[in-house]
């Protein structure tokens, strides 16, 4: 396993920006994605793939994962509203090229919402349907994970794992959405198997985002279920300040280094 840090947590910062305190840190690699200064261009992936690839050759770190949103927003061409599966496939097409062609080993999609007029019993099917076709697009098994996040469908392990039954979907796992809804963290813990992708940050039940002593996830413990599961990937630091959640109050500098830090220790007692 190895660490990564999340472009969106500086939201003020470019990419060559956020890949410089990434060398600063000591990490390795960074998780991509559509937001804030460190955006990468949507309509250049689906338009020119490898030229989008290209663009991130000489940021001077790894590119963990990318994070892609279909449509504007979380609701918008979302997993689980109907009549969007095909339009999606094709830009999964595109996207998969762009990963490919960048190195990018693992790329994350949100599992949807319940959308107008839906019971989260339909959101979860028409997501399956969903899913299950876009896991046909050529690389898509290889690269493709979706994240359970609070808000969207997903927000029990029993949902999420009925989900993995269903299609055979991987996962960019973050235990904090969990552990905000109220779930311990061992209620989380049989989903590790299933981790394509990881992302790190402090919570507790009702706090989707808590200073690292303020939280109730124990990191050394998931550090070892998911070395137990055979887990070998990145570990993003995902400290945020954005308008989501409570998440604007915390310094995230400071936040990311304390993950950082008790993953270097536990790995060096390793």
């Amino acid at each position: 396993m190895h660490l990564s840090v999340a472009s969106w947590s500086f939201p003020a910062l470019t990419l060559p920006e956020v890949a410089g305190v990434a060398r600063a840190l000591g990490v390795p690699a960074l998780d991509v994605g559509l937001f804030y200064r460190s955006a990468l261009d949507r309509g250049e992936i689906l338009a020119d793939p490898r030229a989008a690839a290209e663009r991130l050759r000489d940021l001077g770190v790894g590119i963990a994962n990318y994070y892609h949103l279909f449509g504007d927003g979380l609701a918008d061409r979302n997993l689980a509203r109907p009549g969007t599966v095909e339009a999606n496939a094709r830009d999964l097409e595109r996207v998969l090229e762009f990963a490919a062609a960048a190195g990018i080993p693992t790329v994350f999609l949100l599992p949807g919402v319940v959308n107008p007029g839906q019971s989260r019993e339909a959101a979860a099917r028409v997501a399956a349907e969903s899913l299950r076709a876009l896991l046909e697009v050529p690389g898509a098994r290889e690269r493709v994970c979706i994240e359970p996040h609070v808000h969207s469908w997903a927000e029990s392990p029993a949902l999420v794992r009925g989900l993995i039954d269903a299609t055979g979907v991987r996962l960019a796992l973050d235990y904090a959405h969990f552990a905000c809804l109220g779930y311990r963290q061992e209620e989380v813990d049989p989903l590790a198997p299933h981790a394509a992708h990881v992302h790190l940050r402090q919570a507790r039940p009702g706090v989707l985002q808590a200073k690292f002593a303020q939280g109730t996830l124990n990191f050394p413990a998931m550090f070892g279920t998911l070395r137990a599961a055979g887990y070998a990937g990145a570990l993003a630091l995902e400290v945020v300040h954005q308008d989501y959640m409570g998440t604007l109050q915390d310094d995230v500098l400071t936040e990311t280094v304390a993950l950082r830090d008790c993953f270097n220790d536990w790995k060096g007692g390793a």
